[in-house]
Order: C-alpha cells, then sequence, then structure tokens
C-alpha cells in the first residue's frame, strides 16, 4: 500500500502506516494512546528535552537542532506519532511506535523499510537521568533528527538491509529475551528487589553462555558504535550525531571530557569491541563523514556470508542452530534451521540438510507447495556440478534437458561431479525467469560416491534444489510472512503504572502550570496556584522548579519564589544520587533564568 502524500489537510493515521507494513511486521506494532502520557510525563519531557538543547547547543552536529523542527519533535510535549509522520513522509520515511525492545533483525528490517522505530512509553519520573529501556525521548529525539540528512538517511537504510541479512546464533534471540525481560522488570513500578536480581541473574547467565559472537552481534556492535554512540569530526574536533549521546544528559556532557573518554578513529575494527548498556561508554570512535560510515559498513559487508555464500556461510548457518536462508545460483532459496553441510576436498558443499520446518522460495517468495507444512520434517539436496554437462543445470531449456534425458515422466539419473548419484522418476520441473530452479522425483533414491543412502524411496517425494554453488546464506527465512520466525514481540510487555491519590493530585498541579504557562493567568489566580504547590509536604522536585521556571518567566521573582526555592533545596537534601544532578541542572537553569531577569531589568532602569 502506498502512503499517500500529506498536506495540510490530511494527517496520516497510525492504522494507516500499520496496514502498510509487510503483515510480519504488524504484530511488532503498538497503538500510541496519547491520554496515557501523564501531566508529569510531559513535565519530564519538557525538562529533558531543554535541557538536552542547552547541552547540546555547541557539541551536537548542526543538524540536530534543525532536525528536530524539521521531523515534528516539539520541546513542549510528547510528540504524537501522526506528527512525527506528517513530517517524516516529506523525506521519504514513516514511523511506527513499539513497546520496548524488538528482536534485532526485526528492528533492522524495519530501518530496511524506510521506518523509524519509536518507543511508546515515556521514561519514569523515577529514571529520567538513565532508563533501562527503550523510551520515547532516546528513539524521537535521538533518532528523528538526523533523518533530515539524506545521506545519513541512505546510510541508516543500507545498515537495515545488511541487518536483516545478518546471521543471528541461538545465544543472541536468549540475550535478547533476558534484556527486554530485564527492562520490563525494571520499568515495573511494584518489581521487588528479589525480582530485580532474578532478571539481572537470567540476563548474566545468558550473557555466559553466549561465547560464540554472530555476524548480528558483530553488527550490532557497529550500530552502538556509530549510530548510537558515533562522533563526527576528527580526534580533536567533533561533534555528537548518536543518538544514545543525543539523549543522554549526563553523557551528552561527559563523552567531551577526553582525558575520561578515549577518542578513537572509525574503522572497522570498531566490531571487536563489546559494550555494556548499563554503563558510560569508556571509548568512543569518531568519523569524518556519512560517506566514511558508509565505507566501513561496506567492509564488513564484503565479508559477510550473505555476500561470501559457500560452504563456510553454510557451516556458519549451521553453527548459528537458527533459521537461515541459502540461496543457489539459480536463485533458489531455502530457508530452515541447517544442521549439515558437506564438502568435497577442496571445500565445496556438495550436500546440505536442514531439520525442522523448512521453506523454498523464489525471491522471497515461497514457491506454490513448498512451505513449512510440507517441508515439516526438514530438507536435504545436493549442489554442485553434473558430470556431461557443459554449465550449470539451471540454465538448460526443456529440449536441453529432453537431450540429456531429464524428462517429465520419465527416468533419470544424475551424477555429480562430487559422486552423489541421484535417481528416480522425473514428475515437476519448476522454473522462474527461465531458468530451473527445482526438480522432483517420486521413487527416488540419492547416494553419496561410498554408496550411502541420503534419500530413500520411502521417504517420499525428493525435491532437489538446482544449483552449481551457494551464493548467499542470509539470517532468518526468505518469505517471512509464510515464515514468520516471531508471531509476536514477546510473552513479556510493560505494565502500566498506577498512581496514589497525592501522586494523582500532583497531575493536576502540573496540568494547571502548563495551562498557565499556555495561556494568561491572572495575579490571583498565580498565586493561588503557587501557593497550592508550597503547601504540598513531599512536592516533586520537578513540579518545584516548573513552578520556579514559571515565576521567572513572568517576572514573579517575590516571597512566593522564595520559598519555592527553599522547598527546592529541601528537595536535593534527600533526594536520590540521580535526582541530585537533575536538580543542579534544574538550578543551574534557574539561576540564568534569574541573569536574564536582572539584565532584563538593568536593562529597563537603564532606559
Amino acid at each position: 500500500m502506498l502512503i499517500p502524500s500529506v498536506n495540510a489537510r490530511f494527517m496520516i493515521t497510525q492504522e494507516q502506516v500499520i496496514q502498510s507494513l509487510p503483515s510480519h511486521l504488524q504484530p511488532f506494532v503498538a497503538h500510541q494512546d496519547y491520554s496515557q502520557y501523564t501531566p508529569r510525563d510531559q513535565a519530564v519531557w519538557r525538562f529533558l528535552l531543554e535541557q538536552l538543547k542547552l547541552n547540546l547547543r555547541s557539541s551536537a552536529h548542526p543538524t540536530y537542532l534543525e532536525g528536530l523542527e524539521r521531523t515534528g519533535i516539539s520541546q513542549q510535549r510528547i510528540p504524537r506519532i501522526e506528527d512525527i509522520n506528517h513530517c517524516l513522509n516529506k523525506i521519504g520515511w514513516r514511523a511506527v511506535v513499539v513497546d520496548g525492545f524488538l528482536p534485532p533483525a526485526i528492528f533492522m528490517e524495519f530501518q530496511a523499510l524506510k521506518v523509524l522505530v519509536i518507543a511508546v512509553n515515556m521514561r519514569s519520573f523515577a529514571h529520567m537521568l538513565y532508563t533501562p529501556a527503550p523510551d520515547i525521548v532516546h528513539e524521537s529525539a535521538g533518532h528523528a533528527p538526523f533523518l533530515i540528512d539524506i545521506d545519513y538517511a541512505e546510510f541508516l537504510q543500507s545498515f537495515g538491509e545488511l541487518g536483516m541479512a545478518a546471521i543471528a546464533n541461538k545465544g543472541d534471540i536468549e540475550v535478547y529475551e533476558a534484556v527486554r525481560n530485564l527492562s520490563i522488570v525494571k520499568e515495573t513500578p511494584n518489581a521487588s528487589s528479589k525480582d530485580i536480581t532474578a532478571a539481572e541473574q537470567q540476563l548474566e547467565q545468558a550473557v555466559a553462555s553466549h561465547t560464540e559472537v554472530s555476524e548480528s552481534a558483530l553488527l550490532t556492535r557497529l550500530h552502538w558504535w556509530t549510530v548510537e554512540y558515533g562522533l563526527v569530526g576528527n580526534l580533536q574536533d567533533y561533534h555528537i550525531y548518536g543518538a544514545g549521546l543525543l539523549s543522554s544528559l549526563g553523557e551528552s556532557v561527559n563523552c567531551l571530557d577526553d582525558d575520561k573518554v578515549i577518542k578513537r578513529l572509525l574503522t572497522v575494527d570498531a566490531i571487536r569491541e563489546s559494550y555494556d548498556i548499563t554503563e558510560e561508554q569508556p571509548q568512543l570512535f569518531v568519523t569524518d563523514s556519512c560517506r566514511h560510515l558508509s565505507q566501513i559498513l561496506e567492509e564488513y559487508g564484503r565479508h559477510m556470508c550473505c555476500h561470501r555464500g559457500g560452504a563456510s556461510a553454510l557451516q556458519e548457518a549451521v553453527d548459528a542452530a537458527t533459521v537461515n536462508t541459502a540461496t543457489t545460483n539459480s536463485g533458489l532459496q531455502v530457508s530452515g534451521a541447517f544442521t549439515r553441510v558437506v564438502t568435497d576436498a577442496v571445500g565445496h558443499a556438495t550436500y546440505f540438510n536442514t531439520t525442522g520446518p523448512t521453506q523454498l522460495c523464489y525471491q522471497d517468495s515461497q514457491l506454490s507447495g513448498h512451505g513449512i507444512d510440507y517441508h515439516a520434517q526438514g530438507y536435504g539436496s545436493p549442489v554442485g556440478r553434473l558430470r556431461g554437462f557443459e554449465r550449470c543445470l539451471s540454465s538448460y531449456t526443456v529440449d536441453e534437458l529432453k537431450r540429456h534425458h531429464i524428462e517429465l515422466g520419465q527416468p533419470a539419473e544424475l551424477n555429480f561431479l562430487s559422486g552423489i548419484t541421484v535417481r528416480g522418476m522425473v514428475t515437476g520441473l519448476i522454473r522462474r525467469d527461465q531458468k530451473n530452479i527445482l526438480l522432483s522425483f517420486e521413487d527416488c533414491t540419492v547416494t553419496d560416491n561410498d554408496n550411502q543412502i541420503l534419500f530413500d524411496p520411502a521417504w517420499g517425494v525428493f525435491d532437489m534444489a538446482i544449483g552449481d554453488s551457494i551464493v548467499s546464506v542470509k539470517g532468518g527465512s526468505a518469505d517471512k510472512d509464510h515464515f514468520p520466525l516471531y508471531q509476536a514481540p514477546s510473552n513479556k510487555v510493560t505494565i502500566a503504572q498506577a498512581y496514589d491519590a497525592a501522586t494523582e493530585a500532583q497531575f493536576g498541579l502540573y496540568d494547571r502550570l502548563r495551562s498557565a504557562r499556555e495561556n494568561s493567568l491572572g495575579a490571583e489566580d498565580m498565586e493561588a496556584l503557587l501557593s497550592d504547590i508550597i503547601a504540598i509536604d513531599q512536592a516533586d522536585w520537578l513540579l518545584v522548579f516548573e513552578a520556579l521556571d514559571l515565576c521567572y518567566r513572568r517576572n514573579l521573582a517575590d516571597e512566593l519564589a522564595a520559598a519555592l526555592r527553599e522547598k527546592l533545596v529541601n528537595a536535593e537534601d534527600i533526594a536520590s544520587a540521580d535526582d541530585k544532578v537533575l536538580i543542579s541542572y534544574a538550578k543551574t537553569r534557574l539561576a540564568e533564568l534569574e541573569n536574564q531577569e536582572l539584565v532584563s531589568q538593568t536593562q529597563s532602569i537603564s532606559a
């Protein structure tokens, strides 16, 4: 489905975007219920965005601030997905909201389709400085702005295409599930320390047992050191473009300290460096341009199984113990869990097997009658050149096949250079784009050079893949709509928070402050609002800051403002370590506003 052009009278709905996606991706998309964001959520967004913009005025790449505006990211309120799509549609991208972490291959497929994935959840007040789960601050304010740079957007799409093809192993999937589970548990308001410890131990065990680093894991590292935590420029003069840095109040400042954070020139060697998502990064990589990013991606991609092919790529799929797709030079695709690859003395693949549900496709479209129900137990086929044939069997016409005694309804014997022999009655031939891709036999026996049985007539129809070689091995299935690897994101979902009456009462005050900021409010009503905030025994420090911010912007530096300042100091005294950092940002901002007010008053007196 094509997405219609957006104009001032038409707004793309969430449902329209979802329906435009491949069916296997649709279950991963959530719906943004804007009413679920509380007034405090809106205040958290406003505080973080203002502080980030102040921190990043000189350290972020100039595209960042322009990109915030052009992609519908306002400082004043949490963005609506429709507003983001209204802006992204103009540059050929779309956006969807999701709940928490996605499997890496699914995330990459969205990116390949030029769809920006945005976490629907807003980080909690308790996790303003750092959230263990993806949230709308990081995903929208971090990733969206640089999409306005055409070269960067193309790099991101290419990354997604390569990421889709990367082979992930069983350990990757276990680590993903453990990370997602831990992030959800930590964001669950009533999670006990026992629950958190159990989730942490699950992740530790998954990481400890994950000793083999897959293509997917290596590519994820490159994504981390570029898209998430990248710097652009040179080692002496650089700017931030990585979304992880752009959305972190602390690390966006701390990363500039060259004594604490090592800066290294970006090379393909970055894939050697693992990372810890719970800690600030001890090193960062600097690229000089988007073209440099693309070159590094291409350098790694050239050595991946999707481009390399051959027996070594098939063996990597076997070792991964996950579903992958092998493509022969005829174009036939075999998707399944590869469990065996037989090679000759010079390392060429001569036979391969899958175990369990297997799919046969051409150009990512499942061949009729060759889905996972039909090949439920697995699949096997020889691969290689045939004795007495001048070229690949795929290129022979039907008449040429007859001259080699390969004809429907007739017995045939195919002898491979590897010593494998296929004998049986030819019952089917599938051709695509004037090429033979699949030959089917009944009453068929397949033996190897030692006369070992590879296929017995009692097993049914033998469907032989046609091809001299395996030219590519990719992660996942070819036709994902007919062979989806994930039926749903996870059986774990982020739990909505419930609030007590006192907190709900503070939400009402946040709402009144926003109304006062956006609309004209009389002096009497303003005094009543500020007095109500002062009267709360344990008011959120953010609520107090919001009130003081409004005081300075309205030149209300009177006894009410003094009482609020004292309340903020008291809140700081009992605050957590993270909140103390945030309150220090708040006090710095208030001091700037106070100085602006004094300058304004001085100028007024001078006039």
